[in-house]
């Protein structure tokens, strides 16, 4: 993966608010736009201290808990899904 070098400003904010405007996992819009989570946080950095995008360092944090739960629970339910299918056979 890019660690961010040839990226320029535009996209840096764009990705940036993908996830502080759009409420897109950070999960997400790293996979999908092959950079690195490491990237995504220094660009994150730098634009809070910037007046163009505003960014909720907690706010992502809490996103990042919620959907390792969520993540959690889908692969909790994949299995009992299996395990019941399974059974009725």
């Amino acid at each position: 993966m890019n660690k961010g070098i040839g990226f320029t400003d535009a996209f840096k904010q764009g990705a940036v608010a993908q996830v502080v405007e759009r409420s897109y996992a950070v999960s997400e819009v790293v996979t999908r736009l092959g950079i690195n989570t490491k990237s995504f946080c220094a660009w994150a950095s730098q634009f809070a201290k910037s007046p163009g995008v505003r960014v909720e360092t907690s706010e992502i944090k809490r996103l990042k808990r919620e959907l390792a739960r969520v993540t959690e629970e889908r692969n909790i339910l994949k299995k009992a899904t299996a395990y019941f299918a399974r059974e009725s056979q």
